[in-house]
């Protein structure tokens, strides 16, 4: 799975835009968000086949800013607490968290500063969590 990164102009249809580009190209978006922060529009969603989104949004004009590997786990919806705890075991890793939303299966999408540590907790806490 990868995240994109994606600048939208802040403006109706910006998002609409990005949604038809990839739906003609038949790329599916699998979770994420968007929003505006100091006026401007950022969009982290997370792809299947992240070049073919990738390419779909370029192709329409829609700026890519990063196209990275992610960390999915499985949190235990019904256990408060989980999101510390992972949290903490990625930053006494040294670790550090970039970008972090769920996906339509409520799955925790994590975008991370060294995926080969990150990947080294998640699997381990994984195996923990089961």
């Amino acid at each position: 799975m990868r995240d994109l990164a994606i600048r939208l102009e802040n403006r109706p249809g910006a998002l609409a835009e990005m949604g038809e580009a990839l739906g003609r190209a038949g790329v599916s978006v699998e979770g994420g968000g968007a929003w505006v922060f100091d006026g401007k529009g950022i969009a982290h969603f997370l792809f299947e086949d992240g070049d073919a989104a990738q390419k779909a949004l370029e192709a329409k004009g829609i700026e890519v800013l990063a196209n990275r590997e992610v960390l999915v786990l499985r949190l235990k919806q019904d256990q408060p607490g989980q999101l510390g705890e992972i949290s903490r075991l990625m930053a006494e890793a040294g670790v550090n968290i970039k970008v972090i939303y769920s996906d339509h299966q409520n799955q925790l999408i994590l975008v991370v500063d060294d995926l080969e540590k990150g990947r080294a907790v998640s699997d381990a806490w994984m195996r923990g969590a089961s």
